[in-house]
């Protein structure tokens, strides 16, 4: 079985993502939607993510399970952002990826920026990640 560590340079290797880093001083949140249903929430904290289905999501019987989350009253924690999750940081080859983290003086090695700037959406699934601020 491979790791998820392991998966994630396999994927990553090509397109300049090997190089981006879970923080270890920095805390992030985000919800995860399909249509008007919340699915669950993905947190960064103590340089580890955690990701944790909603109640109304456990609630529901119409929209399946993630794949990456197949137990629905777990708390899931990593110190490897999922996969599921980092295919919404473009690579950092791109041209107009690069002027974006120039431009807004992004860390192009914090996968918690990156996602929170480049992960609402992705043409690998329907979902949407919407940072929610902590004030």
């Amino acid at each position: 079985m491979i790791s998820i560590s392991a998966l994630k340079k396999m994927l990553s290797r090509q397109d300049g993502r090997e190089q981006l880093q879970t923080p270890k001083h920095e805390e992030a949140n985000f919800c995860l939607q399909y249509r008007n249903l919340d699915i669950g929430y993905l947190s960064l904290y103590d340089g580890k993510w955690h990701f944790e289905y909603t109640d109304d999501f456990r609630r529901q019987k119409d929209v399946r399970l993630l794949i990456d989350f197949p137990h629905i009253d777990k708390c899931y924690e990593s110190e490897v952002l999922w996969p599921f999750f980092a295919i919404r940081i473009p690579g950092m080859g791109q041209p107009a990826v690069q002027r974006v983290i120039r431009e807004e003086k992004l860390d192009k090695h914090n996968e918690a920026q990156l996602l929170k700037r480049f992960g609402k959406m992705t043409i690998a699934n329907p979902y949407i990640l919407t940072p929610i601020s902590q004030e």
